[in-house]
């Protein structure tokens, strides 16, 4: 267990000469708006294997160094949460990475396999998930906790290895490396938009117009409100309650009151910027009310573009060995369907850029 900043400087100087580590987090998620982090696994190799303590090591930054270094790949599996766990404890971009669950979809494995999955298939050893919901956050660990976590980055160099001897065709390698490419954009890593908060809640398509508007005002301000108290979304105001507000289009601390959608703490603390909140989005103009995406509905001749569309991803990707939902989901493919109907309509830009677009080509240039 690394738990000292000297400690970890000394094993961050090891690693940054070696051509690749893998890592992996454990953290809790359960009472605060960002993820607490318990645990940080590095290995060198499956024998250098390491344990470092976030909750004993103040400064994280000899890690970041780690992070950010272009020449030495990160291993990592399904790698977006820790990496973007990792970027904010350390304030590092992380540089050249290798998802190996992305790396699965291009060599003929589900994109979205598990790493207890993958490692059965590809070394035919079956890693314990017992720990799975263990709490990280205990000291001292147990010897469960402790070879739970040393399994997770034991195995992952080898396992980035033999996922690349599975992809013979330089095209496809030179496919998955644009993917990886993509894990290193500072935007992956940056604070989301508090306006855009509201698209996440249920029930938000069914809204319209003002009432948009009252639901971006109330979720942005519920954002902001959960991050400076540490405390996740729901324990300050449930999406439930937001959108019981937004319909019954409440204006006055007595209609919020009457309405008994909250606790009598809640309307002390947050019923007079709920109410301000609401008048706000109320009385915002029609053409400053937010679109929302809705659900792609396809007519008749928009189906058998679909259908070709799609039988076409299907069929390619069996042959060159590519998870098809790599490609896009079925929603990104219906709207590519709807809008190639439509020559005035832009394409869908992930679609139609980068390797998706080297894979759709044939398509496009074989259309009716």
């Amino acid at each position: 267990m690394i738990s000292t900043t000297q400690e970890l400087e000394a094993l961050v100087a090891r690693a940054r000469q070696t051509d690749s580590v893998a890592l992996d987090t454990e953290f809790v998620w359960e009472r605060t708006y960002y993820p607490r982090l318990g645990l940080i696994q590095l290995a060198l190799s499956d024998e250098d294997c390491h344990l470092i303590d976030p909750l004993a090591i103040q400064d994280l930054s000899p890690l970041g160094a780690l992070l950010a270094d272009k020449n030495v790949i990160k291993i990592l599996h399904d790698a977006p949460q820790d990496l973007a766990i990792l970027s904010r404890v350390t304030r590092a971009i992380p540089a050249t990475i290798f998802d190996t669950r992305v790396a699965a979809g291009f060599s003929g494995l589900p994109s979205t396999i598990s790493l207890v999955d993958l490692i059965a298939v590809l070394l035919d050893i079956q890693l314990s998930k017992s720990e799975t919901r263990s709490n990280w956050l205990k000291r001292p660990l147990d010897k469960k906790q402790v070879e739970y976590a040393l399994e997770d980055v034991r195995y992952l160099r080898a396992v980035r290895i033999l996922l690349l001897t599975r992809i013979i065709v330089p095209e496809i390698k030179q496919w998955l490396q644009q993917e990886l490419d993509l894990l290193e954009q500072p935007a992956s890593y940056s604070s989301k938009d508090d306006y855009d908060a509201f698209r996440r809640i249920k029930g938000a398509a069914s809204l319209e117009g003002g009432s948009l508007a009252v639901l971006q005002e109330l979720a942005a301000w519920r954002e902001r409100e959960a991050r400076n108290l540490d405390r996740p979304r729901g324990h300050v105001v449930a999406d439930k309650a937001l959108m019981s507000i937004v319909c019954a289009r409440i204006r006055s601390l007595a209609a919020l009151e009457s309405c008994g959608l909250l606790s009598d703490k809640q309307l002390k603390r947050y019923g007079p910027s709920i109410i301000t909140r609401t008048k706000r989005g109320l009385s915002a103009p029609d053409l400053a009310c937010p679109g929302l995406k809705r659900q792609v509905r396809l007519n008749a001749r928009e189906k058998k573009v679909y259908e070709r569309l799609n039988s076409f991803v299907q069929l390619k990707c069996d042959m060159q060995g590519i998870d098809p939902h790599l490609i896009g989901t079925t929603s990104e493919l219906k709207q590519l369907a709807k809008n190639l109907n439509d020559p005035g309509s832009p394409l869908p830009q992930r679609l139609t850029s980068g390797w998706r677009k080297k894979f759709l080509d044939e398509y496009f240039r074989k259309r009716p």
